[in-house]
Parts: C-alpha cells; structure tokens; sequence
C-alpha cells in the first residue's frame, strides 16, 4: 500500500467532501500519520471510512478519519489553549490536538489503552500530551480550567461536572443524543452561569464508557 497516497484519497474522498475545509486541520491530517495509531491488527483499515475496534468491547473505537477531522475543526483550537481530550484510545486525536494546542490532557478509562496511547504519542514525538487513567465523565477539575474539552464519542447528555471545567470562553464538543439521530453538540461557556449550545451535525457514534445515561443537567 502507498501509505501517502491512502492518506491522499482520505483527506480528499471523505474529510473534504464533510465540510472540512480548515486549511490547519487539513494539514495536520498529512503531517500526522493516522497509521501509527490504529491497532497493529487493524493497520489496514487505518484510512478506511470506518470506526476501528480497539478492544473487547463495543464501545472502544478509533472514530471514522472524516468524524475526527470535523470535531477538530468544531473545536477551533488555540495555540496558547489548554485542552481536555476525553477518551483517549490509542492517542490519535491527542497527538492532533497537542499540534495546535499549548497542552493536552488525555483521559482514558482502559489502563491498556492509556498505555499504548502514551506510547504512540512518545513515539510521534509529541511531548505537550499526557495521558492519564481516570473516568472521563468527572473530567479533571483539579487540572482546569480547560479551554477546550472534546469527547470521542456519545453521551447521552453531556455532564454539568465537565461544563462546569470550561473557562469562559471555552469550548466542549461531543456527540449527543439517542440512536439512530445523535448531534455533534458544540457547547461555549459565555459567563460564569451561562452557555450556549449549537448543534452543527448529525453523526451517530459508539457510546463513552463511564458515562451516565442520564443527567441531572438541562441547558
């Protein structure tokens, strides 16, 4: 396989044509190879149009390319930006995030999962991302607050404990809702009480494991 050219042909037959245009987002899918993060068994399918298994269970997946490409450019990431990466899987979307970002902190319920991820990212070079063993649903309040905070994949609403870590100004993006009909939720933090919620896309995602199906939260 000529890995550019795959690289290529997912940029321009799948991320382009789903509205990512952002010229820094298009870039950063060249300069950070995709490959070196999917699993060894499943390398093959690193540029396919498709969520890729990580584990055991149902709910531990590399988002589709096109998916994690539009999240990155929802989250409009500032270079002096502090950031909350939640479900960090095999680190794709941290090294992603640590290129725009001043730091990134990446959380991942699966020890085996945060271990590998830790060690793609040495790998790629990428020393501004940590990741640490913890449930993403509590976030990490004695490390916020966060400028920007991105969940890779659903919830059924998003936790009041995670909004409550934005700064004022910050940005949450996660996929919301019920199949077959989920949201990409953009969330931004305007005052110390206040939100406002826009919902840009439709897209249907694996579920976050330790995440409640329920909140009390309503915004």
């Amino acid at each position: 396989m000529d890995l550019n050219q795959a690289r290529f042909n997912m940029i321009e037959q799948q991320i382009r044509p789903w509205e990512v245009l952002d010229a820094q987002v298009l870039a950063l899918l060249s300069s950070v190879h995709r490959e070196d993060f999917a699993p060894l068994a499943h390398k093959a399918l690193a540029f396919v149009d498709m969520e890729i298994p990580l584990g055991k269970g149902a709910c531990q997946v590399m988002l589709a390319p096109r998916v994690q490409a539009r999240l990155l450019q929802d989250l409009a990431v500032q270079k002096t930006d502090k950031v909350l990466d939640v479900g960090t899987g095999t680190g794709f979307m941290a090294a992603l995030l640590a290129h725009q970002a001043a730091s990134v902190l990446s959380l991942e319920i699966d020890p085996a999962l945060a271990a590998q991820a830790q060690t793609n990212l040495q790998r790629a070079g990428v020393h501004n991302a940590s990741v640490r063993v913890a449930d993403g649903s509590q976030g990490a309040p004695a490390d916020g607050p966060f400028d920007a905070i991105v969940l890779n994949g659903s919830v059924a609403e998003v936790p009041q404990a995670l909004l409550q870590q934005l700064s004022v100004g910050g940005r949450l993006v996660a996929i919301v809702g019920q199949e077959p009909m989920m949201r990409t939720t953009v969330i931004t933090r305007t005052s110390d009480s206040q939100w406002t919620t826009t919902e840009p896309w439709d897209c249907n995602a694996p579920r976050l494991s330790g995440f409640a199906e329920h909140s009390r939260f309503q915004f």
